[in-house]
């Protein structure tokens, strides 16, 4: 038998070992033994020396054709055992319940944030987000802040060095602007999120820290319910026997405000009847003006308050930096 009439005897024997490897090693094995270096084809193209010059060329050929063929075979081979892998071997019961590893725990702040959030979403609040950098006109001009309020000194807040001067916000009072310049009345929402400060840090105070602000406006709205909706939320995240009241103060948003002290089980074993724990107040008029609201229709209150006090008093933590080092030894405990 001529080496031109071996080719396709051999071709059909390797396409039929490829097709039929039942695993990866086994193909290995085929490919090896056919078109490796020691393989048989690669052992006819060295036979190519001894042919004449007619038959040659036709024998080169057909053998790289008949390699080409079997390359294919290789590849189709190879999808065909890893389809078969990874089907499972035996029935899958889809209505099993699933199977979830989790992996650290929710840091403290993060699980205050969720319960105030619960909390709210039972009054029928929704959540509302803004960036932390910030313009002037949505931190301060919006929320009636006059040019020269301290607030916006540079030592109380973070500028940016850009020309137009962006901030990072100072709380996030500065979300209930761009949602009432969005939205129609009645607006109901909460706003937690970062805020920044140029606060020394100290056991009680920190440059950035976690505030959480609530805006609800409607029509005859007044200051029996910010009163019930305080007393409403802090009974639930600090106890039903929680006690509040209203102090009057100033905030240049708000007309008339408050600040709101609180008091517990705990604050007794403070050695203190009360503690100030936020500040709130009914919307000033000119903050409505400001957003096309018509003050001698609309009414509303915001408050607002760190959830990182929340979490000191709840916890009995008395140092907030712990919050932010990072210590596995003091997250882990929550």
């Amino acid at each position: 038998m001529s080496l031109l009439d071996e080719i396709e005897p051999m071709k059909a024997e390797a396409l039929a070992e490829l097709s039929a490897a039942p695993d990866q090693q086994a193909l290995e094995r085929a490919k090896g033994a056919w078109i490796g270096p020691k393989g048989k084809f690669t052992g006819l193209m060295k036979q190519l020396g001894s042919l004449s010059k007619e038959e040659r060329p036709l024998a080169g050929k057909a053998i790289n054709q008949a390699k080409g063929e079997l390359e294919q075979a290789l590849l189709a081979a190879r999808e065909r055992i890893e389809m078969a892998a990874s089907v499972p071997t035996e029935p899958t019961d889809f209505t099993a319940p699933g199977r979830c590893r989790r992996l650290g725990r929710l840091h403290p702040l993060t699980q205050v944030t969720e319960d105030i959030v619960k909390s709210f979403r039972k009054l029928g609040f929704v959540v509302a987000d803004g960036p932390e950098v910030e313009d002037e006109y949505h931190c301060f001009d919006a929320l009636n802040t006059p040019a020269d309020h301290p607030a916006r000194d540079a030592q109380d807040t973070f500028y940016l060095d850009q020309p137009d001067r962006p901030l990072l916000r100072t709380h996030t009072s500065s979300v209930q602007i761009r949602v009432m310049k969005e939205q129609s009345p009645p607006v109901r929402i909460i706003v937690p999120g970062r805020v920044y400060r140029r606060d020394t840090a100290d056991a009680t105070h920190n440059p950035t820290f976690q505030q959480v602000e609530g805006l609800y406006v409607d029509k005859g709205v007044t200051v029996g319910d910010l009163k019930g909706t305080v007393e409403f939320v802090f009974r639930e995240l600090m106890g039903p026997k929680t006690q509040i009241r209203f102090r009057p103060h100033y905030f240049s948003y708000t007309e008339p405000s408050f600040e709101i002290d609180f008091a517990n089980s705990l604050t007794k074993k403070m050695g203190k009847d009360w503690l100030e724990i936020a500040g709130c107040g009914m919307v000033h008029p000119a903050v409505f003006e400001e957003v096309g609201y018509d003050p001698e229709v609309w009414t509303g209150w915001a408050f607002g308050f760190g959830i990182e006090r929340i979490a000191m008093l709840r916890y009995g933590i008395n140092d907030i930096r712990l919050f932010y080092e990072n210590d596995v030894r003091f997250l882990e405990q929550f």
